[in-house]
């Protein structure tokens, strides 16, 4: 989410360090089709603002190289999904329902995501397609997914935001409700496992998504 303080291309680079991760600024300037010195420029008025913070980094021999990425501020723009209220309604199921109540909601919301996401999806026929469609439905979702090829039959799969996270961390049990989600979403054959976590501290979630072997 934008503010009136903010340059487009500004904005463009924090989607960058978003989606990406820690960059140069040669490397936002090659991304983003500007010079070095033209993303310096603007990661200082970002840093000035306390959306962005400079890290430095030694890589073998030579001068360290400067890193820029997103200060939690810098992460708080984009969308939460109205966090506080989410986290107020979660505590309310589990006041007036218990934790069966609450298991109860979890089931109910991975039965609606699963029947959309198979519906989707069971009109590809490889898995590679079939990622790229759930890619597809989660970024619709605020999630920023993405996702690359590892081999003929291995994939990694991202989710750069978590527009939920506040609930996650309220509740674990939404995170363990998408793993489960993925894995039917895919179907028999499927292996897939979560490698890092947004809840525990990571940047992003990623998931190794591999057919299993014959």
């Amino acid at each position: 989410m934008s503010t009136a303080s903010e340059t487009n291309t500004e904005v463009r680079i924090l989607d960058l360090l978003k989606t990406s991760g820690p960059q140069t600024s040669e490397e936002a300037g090659h991304a983003l089709g500007m010079t070095a010195p033209g993303a310096q420029q603007h990661f200082a008025r970002l840093k000035a603002r306390g959306l962005v913070v400079d890290e430095a980094r030694r890589q073998g021999r030579g001068r360290p190289r400067k890193y820029w990425q997103l200060t939690e501020d810098g992460h708080g723009r984009f969308p939460d999904r109205h966090a506080e209220l989410t986290v107020d309604l979660i505590g309310s199921v589990r006041s007036l329902f218990g934790t069966e109540g609450l298991d109860r909601l979890i089931a109910h919301r991975e039965t609606e995501s699963l029947n959309h996401y198979r519906d989707a999806l069971r009109r590809q026929e490889t898995l590679g397609e079939k990622i790229a469609t759930l890619s597809a439905l989660r970024s619709a979702e605020g999630y920023m997914a993405d996702w690359r090829p590892v081999s003929a039959d291995e994939y990694l799969f991202f989710e750069n935001h978590c527009p939920i996270c506040a609930a996650a961390k309220s509740c674990q049990g939404f995170c363990r409700s998408e793993l489960e989600i993925f894995r039917a979403a895919l179907g028999d054959g499927v292996t897939v496992e979560r490698e890092e976590h947004i809840v525990t501290g990571a940047r992003r979630c990623t998931y190794r998504i591999s057919a299993s072997k014959a």
